[in-house]
Protein backbone atom coordinates (compact mmCIF):
# COMPACT_ATOMS: atom_id res chain seq x y z
CA UNK A 1 0.00 0.00 0.00
CA UNK A 2 1.04 3.59 -0.56
CA UNK A 3 2.44 5.53 2.34
CA UNK A 4 -0.54 7.85 2.64
CA UNK A 5 -0.43 8.71 6.32
CA UNK A 6 -0.81 12.29 5.16
CA UNK A 7 -1.55 12.23 1.44
CA UNK A 8 -0.30 15.51 0.01
CA UNK A 9 -2.79 16.97 -2.50
CA UNK A 10 -1.41 18.60 -5.64
CA UNK A 11 -3.14 21.91 -5.11
CA UNK A 12 -1.52 25.28 -5.54
CA UNK A 13 0.03 25.29 -2.06
CA UNK A 14 1.98 22.07 -2.66
CA UNK A 15 3.13 23.09 -6.13
CA UNK A 16 4.35 26.37 -4.72
CA UNK A 17 6.41 24.52 -2.11
CA UNK A 18 7.87 22.22 -4.75
CA UNK A 19 9.26 25.25 -6.58
CA UNK A 20 11.70 25.47 -3.71
CA UNK A 21 14.16 22.67 -4.49
CA UNK A 22 15.55 22.90 -0.97
CA UNK A 23 12.21 21.82 0.52
CA UNK A 24 13.24 18.18 0.87
CA UNK A 25 10.22 17.23 2.99
CA UNK A 26 7.71 18.32 0.34
CA UNK A 27 9.69 16.57 -2.40
CA UNK A 28 9.86 13.38 -0.34
CA UNK A 29 6.10 13.48 0.20
CA UNK A 30 5.57 14.13 -3.49
CA UNK A 31 7.73 11.15 -4.45
CA UNK A 32 6.00 8.77 -2.03
CA UNK A 33 2.62 9.92 -3.32
CA UNK A 34 3.24 9.59 -7.05
CA UNK A 35 6.10 7.19 -7.82
CA UNK A 36 3.85 4.14 -7.84
CA UNK A 37 1.43 5.80 -10.26
CA UNK A 38 4.20 6.59 -12.76
CA UNK A 39 5.76 3.15 -12.30
CA UNK A 40 2.49 1.34 -12.96
CA UNK A 41 1.88 3.26 -16.18
CA UNK A 42 5.46 2.61 -17.35
CA UNK A 43 5.11 -1.13 -16.78
CA UNK A 44 1.83 -1.25 -18.70
CA UNK A 45 3.49 0.69 -21.52
CA UNK A 46 5.90 -2.22 -21.95
CA UNK A 47 8.93 -1.22 -19.89
CA UNK A 48 10.89 -3.68 -17.78
CA UNK A 49 11.16 -3.20 -14.02
CA UNK A 50 14.53 -1.47 -14.34
CA UNK A 51 13.36 0.72 -17.23
CA UNK A 52 10.21 1.66 -15.31
CA UNK A 53 12.24 2.63 -12.24
CA UNK A 54 14.48 4.79 -14.42
CA UNK A 55 11.38 6.36 -15.99
CA UNK A 56 10.12 7.21 -12.50
CA UNK A 57 13.42 8.83 -11.54
CA UNK A 58 13.65 10.78 -14.79
CA UNK A 59 10.03 11.92 -14.46
CA UNK A 60 10.64 13.24 -10.94
CA UNK A 61 13.80 14.98 -12.13
CA UNK A 62 11.86 16.55 -14.99
CA UNK A 63 9.14 17.72 -12.60
CA UNK A 64 11.82 19.35 -10.44
CA UNK A 65 13.34 21.06 -13.47
CA UNK A 66 10.08 22.28 -14.98
CA UNK A 67 7.93 22.98 -11.92
CA UNK A 68 8.96 26.67 -11.84
CA UNK A 69 7.21 27.22 -15.20
CA UNK A 70 4.07 25.26 -14.30
CA UNK A 71 1.10 27.46 -13.45
CA UNK A 72 -1.69 25.84 -11.46
CA UNK A 73 -4.84 26.22 -13.54
CA UNK A 74 -6.98 23.04 -13.64
CA UNK A 75 -9.29 24.58 -16.25
CA UNK A 76 -6.43 25.11 -18.72
CA UNK A 77 -4.02 22.27 -17.89
CA UNK A 78 -4.43 20.17 -14.78
CA UNK A 79 -1.47 18.83 -12.88
CA UNK A 80 -2.77 15.36 -13.72
CA UNK A 81 -2.46 16.04 -17.48
CA UNK A 82 0.89 17.76 -17.08
CA UNK A 83 2.33 14.83 -15.14
CA UNK A 84 0.99 12.38 -17.74
CA UNK A 85 2.79 14.25 -20.53
CA UNK A 86 6.08 14.20 -18.62
CA UNK A 87 5.65 10.49 -17.93
CA UNK A 88 4.88 9.77 -21.60
CA UNK A 89 8.11 11.46 -22.72
CA UNK A 90 10.22 9.56 -20.20
CA UNK A 91 8.65 6.24 -21.28
CA UNK A 92 9.50 7.09 -24.89
CA UNK A 93 13.10 7.85 -23.84
CA UNK A 94 13.42 4.42 -22.25
CA UNK A 95 12.09 2.67 -25.34
CA UNK A 96 14.52 4.53 -27.55
CA UNK A 97 17.45 3.47 -25.38
CA UNK A 98 16.77 -0.12 -26.37
CA UNK A 99 17.93 0.73 -29.90
CA UNK A 100 20.92 3.09 -29.69
CA UNK A 101 21.28 2.86 -33.47
CA UNK A 102 17.65 3.75 -34.16
CA UNK A 103 18.75 6.44 -36.62
CA UNK A 104 20.76 3.95 -38.65
CA UNK A 105 19.47 2.77 -42.00
CA UNK A 106 19.93 -0.31 -44.08
CA UNK A 107 19.72 -0.60 -47.84
CA UNK A 108 17.34 -2.92 -49.63
CA UNK A 109 18.57 -5.61 -52.02
CA UNK A 110 18.41 -3.33 -55.05
CA UNK A 111 20.00 -0.46 -53.08
CA UNK A 112 17.23 1.91 -54.14
CA UNK A 113 15.44 2.44 -50.86
CA UNK A 114 16.18 2.76 -47.16
CA UNK A 115 14.23 1.59 -44.12
CA UNK A 116 14.73 3.03 -40.66
CA UNK A 117 15.45 0.52 -37.91
CA UNK A 118 13.15 2.49 -35.60
CA UNK A 119 10.35 0.31 -36.95
CA UNK A 120 11.47 -2.28 -34.41
CA UNK A 121 10.97 0.05 -31.47
CA UNK A 122 7.62 -0.17 -29.64
CA UNK A 123 5.64 3.01 -30.16
CA UNK A 124 3.96 4.28 -26.95
CA UNK A 125 1.63 6.28 -29.19
CA UNK A 126 0.18 2.94 -30.28
CA UNK A 127 -0.89 2.35 -26.69
CA UNK A 128 -3.83 4.28 -25.34
CA UNK A 129 -1.68 5.79 -22.62
CA UNK A 130 -4.46 8.18 -21.64
CA UNK A 131 -6.69 5.20 -20.79
CA UNK A 132 -3.85 3.43 -18.95
CA UNK A 133 -3.08 6.60 -17.00
CA UNK A 134 -6.76 7.02 -16.08
CA UNK A 135 -6.96 3.43 -14.87
CA UNK A 136 -3.80 3.76 -12.79
CA UNK A 137 -5.00 7.11 -11.45
CA UNK A 138 -8.29 5.55 -10.28
CA UNK A 139 -6.40 2.68 -8.63
CA UNK A 140 -4.10 5.23 -7.02
CA UNK A 141 -7.05 7.18 -5.59
CA UNK A 142 -8.77 4.02 -4.38
CA UNK A 143 -5.64 2.82 -2.59
CA UNK A 144 -5.18 6.20 -0.92
CA UNK A 145 -8.87 6.38 0.03
CA UNK A 146 -8.78 2.88 1.54
CA UNK A 147 -5.76 3.85 3.62
CA UNK A 148 -7.65 6.83 5.01
CA UNK A 149 -10.85 4.88 5.68
CA UNK A 150 -8.96 2.20 7.60
CA UNK A 151 -7.95 4.83 10.13
CA UNK A 152 -11.58 5.80 10.70
CA UNK A 153 -13.10 2.38 11.36
CA UNK A 154 -12.34 -0.64 13.52
CA UNK A 155 -10.33 -3.58 12.11
CA UNK A 156 -13.44 -5.78 12.35
CA UNK A 157 -15.57 -3.33 10.37
CA UNK A 158 -12.99 -3.05 7.61
CA UNK A 159 -12.57 -6.83 7.49
CA UNK A 160 -16.33 -7.18 6.99
CA UNK A 161 -16.26 -4.63 4.19
CA UNK A 162 -13.24 -6.27 2.54
CA UNK A 163 -14.96 -9.67 2.56
CA UNK A 164 -18.16 -8.14 1.16
CA UNK A 165 -16.80 -5.74 -1.42
CA UNK A 166 -13.47 -7.12 -2.59
CA UNK A 167 -13.73 -10.85 -1.90
CA UNK A 168 -17.46 -11.01 -2.71
CA UNK A 169 -18.33 -13.35 0.14
CA UNK A 170 -22.06 -13.94 0.81
CA UNK A 171 -23.47 -12.07 3.83
CA UNK A 172 -24.41 -15.35 5.48
CA UNK A 173 -20.86 -16.73 5.20
CA UNK A 174 -19.30 -13.54 6.61
CA UNK A 175 -21.65 -13.51 9.58
CA UNK A 176 -20.91 -17.18 10.27
CA UNK A 177 -17.13 -16.94 9.89
CA UNK A 178 -16.79 -13.81 12.03
CA UNK A 179 -19.47 -14.71 14.56
CA UNK A 180 -21.51 -11.54 14.03
CA UNK A 181 -25.11 -10.86 13.09
CA UNK A 182 -26.14 -10.26 9.47
CA UNK A 183 -27.37 -6.84 10.48
CA UNK A 184 -23.90 -5.95 11.66
CA UNK A 185 -22.47 -7.06 8.32
CA UNK A 186 -24.99 -4.95 6.37
CA UNK A 187 -24.29 -1.94 8.58
CA UNK A 188 -20.50 -2.17 8.22
CA UNK A 189 -20.75 -2.62 4.45
CA UNK A 190 -23.03 0.37 4.04
CA UNK A 191 -21.07 2.67 6.36
CA UNK A 192 -17.63 1.94 4.91
CA UNK A 193 -18.85 2.10 1.31
CA UNK A 194 -20.17 5.59 2.04
CA UNK A 195 -16.90 6.62 3.71
CA UNK A 196 -14.89 5.28 0.78
CA UNK A 197 -16.94 7.23 -1.77
CA UNK A 198 -16.52 10.36 0.33
CA UNK A 199 -12.74 9.96 0.55
CA UNK A 200 -12.40 9.31 -3.19
CA UNK A 201 -14.42 12.41 -3.97
CA UNK A 202 -12.27 14.48 -1.61
CA UNK A 203 -9.03 13.20 -3.09
CA UNK A 204 -10.23 13.76 -6.65
CA UNK A 205 -10.90 17.42 -5.86
CA UNK A 206 -7.45 17.83 -4.29
CA UNK A 207 -5.35 15.92 -6.83
CA UNK A 208 -6.69 17.37 -10.08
Amino acid sequence: MLNTEELIPTRDSLLSRLKNREDQESWQDFFHTYWKLVYGVAIKAGLTDQEAQEAVQETIITVARRIPEFKYNPAACSFKTWLLNLTRWRITDQLRKRKPDHFAFHRSADDTSRTATVEGIPDPAGLDLDAVWEEEWRDHLLEAAISRVKRRVSPEQYQIFDLCFFKQWPIKKIASELGVSRGRVYLARHRIAALLKQEIKTLESKMA
